[in-house]
């Protein structure tokens, strides 16, 4: 038999050995990287546990309204929030939500909102501004001078070290109104004093207020025109309650010179009235906060009456039909 034929000798059990050694390396490897794993993990807990890492909490303390006016109402949100751990945590954005019976009124996002100190506590506030014509144009059912619930949703996102990124959700109920300006007429002008070069009279205001709140009136800053003249303006401390949906009466002093005025005072002392027009403004309190709401009253008619005539409102109202 020659050389080549003799089979070929296969050391089967040397390869074999090899994919035994190659699988041995592998599972060594992997159960190193499990070891590792969980060496990290037990070092993590047992850190936690001696430094004391823990989860920040946060609550909704006050909602404030430092501002509110027929345009728009600014809100601040009081939030205040603890920090358990022994190194300070940064708040990284601040979400918020502001919504009627379910429909968005306002959203928002504040970004890097601060750091709250290792140990400590601070109070977070969230300011937040709602526009009403944005309102009333998405939502017509909501009327002028309504008072409509809101639900305020924050997220507070902070970072803390182990536990990494948390959001501390957070909810607030309440009521905010949809302020309307009140009506004003001048109703009559009653003479205190009557001359040509000085006149002394009062002004017999009504104003309504139709707001679904009352009106607690503070101060009344006007200014009153018969025909195209000024006859006075002023800025007058009045006290004065109007209910939500009701009428109150101010009288008002003021002097002026009728030679000024030429045929719109002969109108008025014939009885046939003329024309005035009255601007400006009222501060009032609220249930919500003090508001500075707008008054206006052009193209309304007016009589002058006599001090002696003077009597209630109504009465007055019977010699004004004769």
């Amino acid at each position: 038999m020659s050389t080549s034929d003799k089979p070929e000798v296969v050391e089967r059990g040397t390869k074999d050995e090899k994919h035994k050694d190659d699988d041995k390396e592998e599972g060594e490897k992997g159960g190193f990287i499990e070891k590792v794993k969980d060496f990290i993990h037990d070092i993590g807990e047992k850190i936690e546990g001696a430094i004391g890492f823990g989860k920040p909490s946060a609550d909704v303390k006050a909602i404030h309204i430092p501002k509110i006016n027929l345009h728009q109402a600014d809100l601040v949100v009081d939030v205040l929030v603890k920090n358990p751990n022994p190194v300070p945590i940064p708040l990284i954005d601040i979400n918020y939500l502001v919504e009627s019976d379910g429909r968005k009124l306002v959203s928002g996002l504040i970004p890097d909102a601060g750091t709250i100190h290792a140990h400590g506590e601070e109070t977070v506030k969230v300011p937040v501004t709602l526009i009403y014509d944005d309102i009333k144009q998405t939502y017509d059912d909501i009327q002028p001078g309504s008072i409509i619930p809101y639900r305020l949703k924050v997220d507070l996102i902070v970072d803390v070290p182990i536990l990494g990124r948390l959001t501390l959700p957070l909810e607030k109920t309440g009521e905010i109104p949809i302020p309307y300006k009140p009506d004003i007429d001048l109703e009559k002008i009653h003479f205190d004093k009557f001359s040509f070069e000085e006149t002394i009279a009062t002004l017999h205001l009504k104003l309504e207020n139709k707001n679904d709140f009352d009106l607690g009136l503070n101060t009344l800053d006007y200014e009153v025109w018969l025909g195209d003249v000024s006859i006075g303006a002023a800025e007058l401390s009045k006290s004065a309650k109007i209910e939500k949906s009701g009428i109150s009466y101010i009288d008002i002093p003021v002097t002026f010179r009728p030679k000024d005025f030429g045929s719109a005072l002969w109108d008025m002392i014939r009885g046939k009235g003329t024309g005035y027009t009255m601007k400006g403004k009222i501060n009032v309190d609220t249930p919500f906060g003090k508001m500075d709401l707008p008054i206006s009253k052009e193209g309304g008619t007016t009589r002058l009456k006599k001090k002696k005539e003077d009597r209630d409102y109504d009465d007055d109202d019977d010699d004004d039909e004769e």
